[in-house]
């Protein structure tokens, strides 16, 4: 059960790419594996994800990683990952910390950048009920399934590959 009342209490179950766009998703899934919620990222976040998930070190910081660093040497603790929103095809969501002396603090963020974040500082991912809601309507909107590339397992090298034939064009968000 959620400690939020009006969200789900989910988890990164992996990552895949979009047939078509070749986009990176994220999969939230809940406890229960009975909710999927996918979200369109950017190639350096899901590497950012990805190298968490695998447990794969850099020689030096990644952003996501020198956030948490920044906020722990600050006395931040993320408490929790929310995706709050759903509007116009784009998914909003906050991160919520406890700062020093026990005040709160909700921060706007993409949802991949909280998500890397999450991973990083171990902390819940809870999906607002509302956004599954407009999820769902939406997959079920769409015409047919489309099988995705299962990019969980991807190496370092691979990642290094697909990142050397990209374009900048290709890093720019599409709406």
């Amino acid at each position: 059960m959620s400690a939020k009342p009006d969200c789900i209490e989910m988890s990164v179950g992996g990552l895949t790419l979009d047939p078509v766009t070749k986009t990176p998703i994220v999969i939230l899934k809940d406890t229960e594996n009975k909710l999927n919620l996918p979200i369109w990222i950017g190639l350096l976040e899901a590497t950012a994800m990805a190298t968490e998930i695998e447990g794969i070190s850099m020689a030096r910081p990644m952003t996501h990683d020198l956030l948490k660093t920044l906020l722990g040497e600050v006395g931040c603790a993320v408490e929790s990952i929310e995706i709050t929103e759903l509007k116009e095809n784009t998914y909003y969501a906050a991160i919520n910390l406890t700062l020093a002396g026990g005040r709160q603090l909700m921060l706007d963020s993409r949802p991949s950048d909280a998500i890397a974040l999450a991973l990083r500082a171990k902390c819940p991912i809870y999906v607002a009920k509302t956004v599954l809601e407009a999820s769902s309507v939406l997959q079920q909107d769409e015409s047919k399934e489309m099988p995705v590339e299962n990019v969980s397992n991807v190496s370092q090298e691979k990642w290094g590959e697909i990142l050397e034939k990209m374009t900048p064009d290709d890093f720019k968000y599409k709406q």
